[in-house]
């Protein structure tokens, strides 16, 4: 992956297919910008489309064939992306579509690496909080000092860390 000094993009994916397609991908989203006139054609004057991972719900990679093209498509929660298969999917905003073998193995890694982003999003890892004895107890001395817990409180949690 490519990390840019000040900026959080990780890489870039070109996509030669019906013009130029980038994907840009950083820590929190994806960002789709095309050029090219066959991408003027099927897509207009959209502009980029950034798509922050928390709201992609599901992403279809569709291999290419012989005579057809693959795709990486992004599905938002509530979004109406195309469902009618490949045809549908060259005017999808959220569709990227390529032709070779090269492309699909970058869209697999892409895939793989967004998928377990929005794991990470869905699944936060509980930072531990881990204070040695002494530090917990003067955390408890302190809410003595405010009045928070009374005396016998702080005695029954410092004999608890104390093992007492």
């Amino acid at each position: 992956m490519i990390i840019m000094e000040g900026y959080s993009l990780k890489r870039t994916y070109e996509c030669k297919y019906a013009g130029h397609t980038f994907i840009d991908v950083n820590d929190t989203s994806v960002t789709i910008r095309r050029k090219g006139m066959l991408n003027f054609i099927n897509q207009g004057l959209k502009g980029a489309k950034l798509i922050p991972f928390s709201s992609i719900s599901a992403i279809q990679l569709k291999k290419p064939g012989v005579v057809t093209s693959g795709y990486i498509q992004f599905s938002i929660a509530g979004g109406n992306e195309s469902k009618g298969g490949l045809f549908d999917a060259t005017t999808d905003e959220n569709t990227v579509m390529f032709a070779d073998k090269k492309t699909l193995k970058d869209m697999e890694e892409l895939k793989s690496y967004i998928e377990t982003k929005i794991s990470e999003l869905n699944n936060p890892v509980a930072k531990s909080n881990s204070l040695t004895g002494p530090e917990e107890i003067k955390q408890y001395k302190e809410l003595l000092d405010q009045g928070i817990l009374t005396q016998e409180e702080f005695e029954k949690k410092k004999n608890q860390i104390l093992n007492l």
